[in-house]
């Protein structure tokens, strides 16, 4: 195992462990870190039901933090590791903030907008693109969201 992929498994349990945050608060167990370089200069997770605000995935708060940490309105060369796949919503700021790459764990077949329903940010369409890379940690990242939601239907 290469050097990036110890990298890229390290980067998403960083996000898995907000992802555990969020579902200690009963929000969708989401998390997200925004790297530049080898440096992690955004960590977020779901805030939905917390700040009432249906906007507050933790893509976008990550996005907003990484911005204002670069003092940039654009990511380059910055790279999102998030534990499922964004949304429409979350993929079209990941867009407009031309963020070089996204690593995801587990595959969203309900709003996935990285090629599970839609694919947003490879849409030759769109003025930026981005590179994508599915399943890091997919196992950990699913198992999290499936038990989450399984004992929701539970209650």
């Amino acid at each position: 195992m290469d050097n990036n992929f110890k990298f890229h498994d390290l980067m998403m349990r960083e996000a898995l462990k907000l992802a555990h945050r969020a579902a200690d608060t009963d929000e969708v167990p989401v998390g997200a870190v925004i790297v530049h370089g080898r440096e992690i200069i955004a960590r977020a997770f779901n805030q939905v039901e917390t700040l009432k605000d249906p906007t507050a995935h933790a893509e976008m708060i990550a996005i907003t933090q990484a911005t204002h940490f670069l003092g940039s309105k654009w990511l380059h060369e910055c790279v999102m590791y998030v534990t499922i796949e964004p949304c429409s919503m979350c993929s079209g700021a990941l867009v407009l903030s031309r963020i070089d790459k996204i690593l995801f764990g587990a595959h969203d077949t309900k709003t996935g907008a990285c090629g599970s329903v839609i694919d947003i940010v490879r849409n030759k369409g769109l003025n930026h693109q981005i590179e994508v890379v599915e399943g890091v940690l997919k196992e950990e990242c699913s198992a999290l969201i499936s038990e989450f939601f399984k004992k929701k239907r539970q209650k």
